[in-house]
């Protein structure tokens, strides 16, 4: 990506004033050949209103490093290299760099970008619900290719259709009032989510479970809290970018990403006992069998 590039990618919003909340946040990022997005991920986080007290970037397996050791260059900034282990355990790698356990962790997905005062206005929120594990916001598409806006919403909080299917809700459509109310939410879209440390104190390290490599960690990671009494909150007020890997035909995803996806919805509901394993297993005979 050029400096130009660069330019128009980053340029979603003016740096506010710096504002002072009592309170650690550490920012996790996982990576896996991430050059494209990740130094916009980074700027973003660079014009927060709020001080960052640490930024760890875990790598998983990237084909090329340099350049996040170019990167690791700022004083709260840490990066550790961890082989290609997967979305959940580099996460809990990253969580267990963390000494302070007391403050608020962000995992965020390095196709992610934060308006300027994400991180101050979601911390308000966390304070004034102090039931709630997690909140996030609403995380609208970004067309990384062509550096732009995409106007649609990418997620709105994942939700479980009757039959139990799980889906970004809003996914494709046009930004509109329609999810415009503070609500809780069944799960939370692991690309972004603000979490009170307390939350995650009886896990010992262990936040997101390592049987799922990649993809529906963050459902089981929400059906858990909800399990233990916590509430996960979206609020719409809170804006977000998302470039999003999936593409939008389902036939453009490679099979084998199709499949793993499948076969963890059936992890999903063995953990979690459910009627819904039928369709889990459905899903996964017919994207076995028919590549569907």
């Amino acid at each position: 990506m050029s400096a130009g590039e660069m330019e128009i990618a980053c340029s979603l919003g003016a740096c506010p004033r710096i504002v002072t909340m009592d309170v650690s946040i550490h920012i996790i990022i996982v990576t896996h050949n991430s050059s494209e997005v990740l130094p916009c991920c980074l700027d973003h986080l660079a014009r927060q209103n709020i001080p960052l007290t640490s930024i760890i970037v875990v790598d998983s397996g990237s084909s090329d490093t340099a350049y996040l050791v170019a990167l690791n260059q700022e004083e709260n900034f840490k990066l550790v290299l961890a082989g290609n282990v997967g979305f959940a355990k580099a996460n809990n790698i990253g969580f267990k760099e963390i000494d302070d356990q007391s403050g608020v962790v962000v995992f965020l997905n390095p196709d992610t970008f934060l308006l300027d005062s994400f991180l101050s206005r979601a911390i308000e929120v966390l304070n004034e619900k102090s039931d709630a594990a997690i909140v996030s916001g609403k995380l609208l598409g970004f067309n990384v290719q062509e550096r732009k806006k995409s106007g649609r919403i990418d997620s709105t909080g994942i939700y479980r259709k009757w039959y139990g299917r799980w889906y970004d809700r809003g996914k494709g459509e046009d930004d509109s009032r329609k999810y415009n109310h503070t609500e809780n939410v069944p799960a939370v879209c692991g690309a972004l989510m603000v979490c009170r440390m307390e939350a995650f104190q009886q896990y010992n390290g262990e936040v997101f479970d390592t049987e799922f490599f990649l993809y529906k960690e963050d459902i089981e990671l929400s059906l858990r809290l909800r399990r233990d009494g916590w509430k996960l909150i979206y609020a719409p007020h809170l804006v977000a970018y998302h470039c999003r890997g999936w593409k939008d035909k389902r036939e453009k995803i490679k099979f084998s990403l199709r499949a793993m996806a499948a076969k963890n919805e059936i992890l999903l509901y063995r953990k979690h006992p459910s009627p819904y394993i039928i369709w889990a297993y459905l899903k996964y005979f017919l994207v076995s069998v028919f590549r569907v």
